[in-house]
């Protein structure tokens, strides 16, 4: 009897939608040695994902706080703006 070798296929679309929702983390160390002698380390981690999935798993609360107080006018600014629409008006 013949084994099945269906594999679904799945787009580059959906992997990384995948990925973007699940998220990616990424640990490496690498020691460049010459001789036995280690030269270089470097300690790399890395992690891909949508900010929803950041932020829900605490990896990125800082950033996207600052990146959103960022976003949003000033108080002064609106203030600013307000009171010119006001003198425009009289």
């Amino acid at each position: 009897m013949a084994e099945s070798s269906y594999r679904p296929q799945a787009s580059l679309v959906d992997l990384l939608d995948r990925v973007l929702d699940r998220g990616l983390i990424i640990n490496a160390d690498i020691i460049i040695s010459l001789a036995g002698v280690p030269l270089i380390g470097i300690n790399l981690r890395a992690a891909l994902a949508g900010m929803e999935t950041m932020v829900h798993y605490g990896i990125m609360k800082e950033g996207d706080a600052s990146s959103r107080a960022q976003a949003r006018p000033p108080a002064s600014q609106a203030t600013v703006a307000e009171s010119q629409a006001a003198i425009v008006e009289t």
